[in-house]
């Protein structure tokens, strides 16, 4: 068995990812749009995350999408989370950590260092492991080309300032197109994206086509 890792990321119109979930989620640099996709519902979003909930036998996680998720989804097993919660808490967690961090939620497990040897071996002990937000731990997979699936989740606001996939000093990368892009009623676009191992290619739009 090859699992697939699937990395599922919420993003502004000009590519922020920091914080959509709530006020306190991830203040640094000073971020003031903490919450941003609250106002923003979107059915459509809804319906593909859950579907891609429902088909994750794992997790993959940074560190502070991991506290955020280990403080909140244990204590919602019931209720109208309670499929999310449930699904959560009883998958494998692996958590990305420069340190030692104590993973008091049930089934979660610290990653080591040689992160290529990891995520191989998580391709053979799953089907499919989703990275949920952890947008600095995603940057670094996407770099690596270290993922199957990038779900791309994009709404119509720009907020300037936050944190990004792409860094301006990142690698340059190309990516496939998996599937029809497609735009929501509530003004949203989902991509998916997969990445083709290859550096963009230039032309000059000045020359005739060869």
């Amino acid at each position: 068995m090859t699992g697939r890792i699937e990395i599922d990321l919420f993003s502004t119109l000009d590519g922020v990812m920091q914080a959509p979930g709530g006020p306190d989620e991830d203040r640094d640099g000073g971020f003031a749009f903490g919450g941003w996709q609250a106002p923003l519902e979107d059915p459509a979003i809804g319906a593909e995350v859950m579907a891609g909930i429902g088909r994750l036998d794992a997790l993959l996680l940074g560190r502070r999408t991991y506290d955020i998720f280990a403080a909140y989804w244990p204590h919602h097993l019931d209720g109208p989370e309670g499929e999310i919660g449930q699904t959560f808490d009883a998958v494998p967690k692996y958590v990305a950590s420069r340190g030692a961090p104590a993973l008091d939620w049930r089934d979660s497990h610290l990653i080591g260092d040689d992160l290529a040897a990891q995520i191989a071996g998580l391709r053979e002990r799953h089907r499919e492991i989703h990275v949920i937000g952890s947008v600095e731990f995603a940057r670094t997979l996407v770099a690596e080309g270290l993922f199957d699936r990038l779900n791309l989740w994009v709404y119509p606001i720009v907020l300037g300032a936050g944190k990004r996939l792409f860094p301006p000093d990142g690698p340059a990368l190309a990516f496939d197109l998996l599937e029809p892009a497609t735009s929501t009623p509530a003004g949203s676009v989902i991509l998916h994206y997969g990445p083709t191992g290859r550096t963009p290619t230039t032309g000059d739009m000045t020359q005739p086509a060869a």
